[in-house]
C-alpha cells in the first residue's frame, strides 16, 4: 500500500513539532512493514530545503545544521516521483480549488497512484476532503 506524504508530514520527522509523534510513527511504520510505502512528488525536495532555508534566515538554526539536517532527511526520504507527468492534473486541482499549485502536486500524485494523502495542513484536508475523501490528517491517524 502506498501513501503520499506531503512537506507538512516530511517537515515534522526533522524537528520537533506538535505531532511530530505521529509523523515519526507513520515513517517507522514503513520502515518495518513491507507492505506500506511512503511516497511523494519530486517537489517535495525543494519544499524541504525551503523549510531548512526559512529556518536559518530567521537564526533558528546555522548553516552546519541546516545542512546536517538535510542530509537526514535524505537518508529517510520517502520515493519521489518526478512533477512532470502531474503538472496539468496539479494546475487543474489548483485553479479549481483556489489553493496553491505546489499542495496540488501531493493531491495529483495521490489521485493517480491511487493513494491516500496523509497531510499536517488543515487548509489542504479542508479544501480537498469533500471531494478525495482519502486526504487525511496526520493527528487523526492511530
Amino acid at each position: 500500500m502506498n501513501l503520499v506524504v506531503d512537506a507538512s508530514v516530511a517537515v515534522k520527522w526533522l524537528f520537533e513539532e506538535q505531532d511530530s509523534d505521529r509523523a515519526e510513527a507513520l515513517l517507522a511504520r514503513a520502515g518495518i512493514s513491507d507492505r506500506l510505502k511512503l511516497v511523494a512528488p519530486a517537489i517535495l525536495a525543494a519544499e524541504i530545503a525551503s523549510a531548512l532555508w526559512k529556518r536559518t534566515r530567521r537564526g533558528d538554526m546555522d548553516r552546519q545544521k541546516a545542512l546536517e539536517t538535510h542530509e537526514r532527511f535524505e537518508e529517510i526520504c520517502p520515493l519521489l516521483v518526478p512533477i512532470a507527468d502531474l503538472a496539468q492534473r496539479a494546475l487543474e486541482l489548483a485553479i479549481g480549488s483556489r489553493h496553491p499549485v505546489y499542495d496540488c502536486f501531493y493531491v495529483a500524485l495521490a489521485e493517480e497512484l491511487p493513494a491516500e494523502l496523509i497531510t499536517a495542513d488543515e487548509r489542504l484536508y479542508k479544501a480537498f476532503v469533500p471531494d478525495f475523501p482519502g486526504v487525511r490528517l496526520l493527528r487523526d491517524l492511530s
